[in-house]
C-alpha cells in the first residue's frame, strides 16, 4: 500500500497481523453480507483461541462455522445459535464459550465501542439472565442495565463498492451489522465486490468513510442461500 491507498492484492496482506487469542469483530447476518474470502483466510492460517463478535457463526460447512471445525474460536460472542449444529454441539457441551447477547446490543455494543463510548444504558434484557452481574440504574422510574461497549483487535466486513481510500457503499439488507463491525476494530479489512477510483463514488450514497477502513481487497462471491423454501405447485 502506498500513500492513502488501501488496495490489497491478496488474502495474505489483508490479514496480515492476525494471530492467536486476539478478537475479531466480523460484519454479516446468517449468510448475508458475510467476508466469504476473509474468513477462508483466517482458518487457512490456522489461529487458535479466537474471540469472535458476530451475530451468529454461519453455517456447518460455511461462513464463520468453518473456523468451529478446526476449533479455532474460543469464544462467540452473538444473538444467534441458529442453523449451526455444530455450533450448538459445542455449546452445549461446554467446548465453546458463548455470550448469548441481544440483537440490538450486540450492534449498539459495536457501534458505540467504534464512537469511543464505553458502556451504555439499556432496558433490554432486565430482570432475565442477560441482566446478571451487571450494574441496574434507574431512569424516569424504569431500570437499565449497563452494558460494555465491544471493540476488536480486527473487524472484518463485507461491502458491495469501496474506493481506493476505503469509502463504502453496501447494498440492501447486506449492510446489516458491516457498518457497525466497520468501526469498531483496531485493525479494520473490508472485502468488496468492486473496487472503484476515489471521486466516482457519490459521497451522499457513502455508508462507511474510509477514515475506518485499514485495508480493502476485491474477492469473489459464492451468496449461498441460507434456507431455500420452495412453493408447492
Amino acid at each position: 500500500m502506498s500513500g492513502f491507498n488501501k488496495v490489497v492484492s491478496t488474502y495474505q496482506e489483508a490479514m496480515a497481523g492476525l494471530s492467536d487469542d486476539m478478537t475479531i469483530i466480523a460484519g454479516g447476518f446468517g449468510l448475508c453480507g458475510i467476508p466469504e474470502g476473509l474468513t477462508r483466510e483466517i482458518k487457512e492460517m490456522g489461529v487458535k483461541g479466537l474471540t469472535i463478535v458476530s451475530n451468529n457463526c454461519g453455517v456447518d460447512d460455511f461462513g464463520l462455522g468453518i473456523l468451529l471445525k478446526d476449533r479455532q474460536i474460543k469464544k462467540m460472542v452473538s444473538s444467534y445459535v441458529g442453523e449451526n449444529a455444530e455450533f450448538e454441539r459445542q455449546y452445549l457441551s461446554g467446548e465453546l464459550e458463548v455470550d448469548l447477547t441481544p440483537q440490538g446490543t450486540l450492534a449498539e455494543k459495536m457501534r458505540a465501542g467504534g464512537a469511543g463510548i464505553p458502556a451504555f444504558y439499556t432496558a433490554t434484557g432486565v430482570g432475565t439472565p442477560v441482566a446478571e452481574g451487571k450494574e441496574v440504574k434507574q431512569f424516569n422510574g424504569r431500570d437499565y442495565i449497563l452494558e460494555e461497549s465491544i471493540t476488536g483487535d480486527f473487524a472484518i466486513v463485507k461491502a458491495w463498492k469501496a474506493d481506493k481510500i476505503g469509502n463504502l457503499v453496501y447494498r440492501d439488507t447486506a449492510m446489516n451489522f458491516n457498518p457497525m463491525a466497520a468501526t469498531a476494530g483496531k485493525i479494520t479489512v473490508v472485502e468488496v465486490e468492486e473496487i472503484v477510483e476515489v471521486g466516482e463514488l457519490n459521497p451522499n450514497e457513502i455508508h462507511t468513510p474510509g477514515i475506518y477502513v485499514n485495508r480493502i481487497i476485491q474477492g469473489t462471491f459464492e451468496k449461498r442461500i441460507e434456507k431455500l423454501t420452495l412453493a408447492k405447485n
